[in-house]
């Protein structure tokens, strides 16, 4: 329903922010993360996740597309709400908790307030080939023209004989890390990882 919104941060706290938009208050949950982004900002665009209840309508914002992406993912395991979700990604970023799926990372996952064995056994399962199919949706769309260097890069990997998830999984890291490289210094870095 809603994508995102934008205006000027009336409060802020390391749990909620108001955005003020059109002259209507918004009241978002955030997360740590998000709290730590906006907190020297006077205006923001927050991303949006609109979650409806019998009983409640709640906002919940996030300074980035992947941040709001990685929430919707968890709260689809059945065990997370809401509230668990922030609590992931208010200990760990976006990256880390897409890594900890990625690589299977239970104690990673465990180590968050409020997530015992089972269920990050559970996140892990649920949401590994979700994560990886993310992640490379993510490659082709880097921005400042690294999204061809990055392209050609994979090609060029698995051509080497490198299986397409494990190439994938690195050049995403390394453009990630470094946005700007040229595709030699990609492809030289990769080398190393792979």
């Amino acid at each position: 329903m809603y994508d995102y919104i934008k205006g000027s941060i009336e409060e802020l706290n390391p749990a909620e922010a108001v955005i003020e938009c059109g002259g209507i208050g918004y009241l978002l949950q955030i997360s740590l993360n998000t709290y730590e982004r906006l907190r020297d900002c006077h205006e923001a665009k927050v991303y949006v996740y609109h979650h409806i209840r019998e009983d409640e309508e709640t906002l919940y914002g996030f300074s980035d597309k992947e941040e709001r992406r990685i929430f919707s993912l968890l709260v689809s395991v059945s065990g997370i709400g809401p509230n668990t979700a922030r609590m992931v990604l208010s200990s760990l970023t976006a990256d880390e908790v897409s890594t900890a799926i990625a690589s299977g990372d239970v104690n990673r996952i465990k180590a968050v307030k409020g997530i015992g064995l089972k269920t990050a056994q559970k996140v892990i399962i649920e949401l590994k080939d979700k994560i990886a199919r993310g992640s490379s949706a993510q490659i082709d769309l880097t921005g400042s023209g690294t999204g061809a260097n990055t392209a050609e890069a994979c090609s060029a990997l698995i051509m080497l004989g490198f299986t397409k998830s494990a190439v994938e999984k690195a050049v995403a890291s390394i453009v990630r890390k470094e946005p700007g490289l040229t595709l030699e210094d990609i492809i030289k870095k990769a080398l190393k990882i792979l």
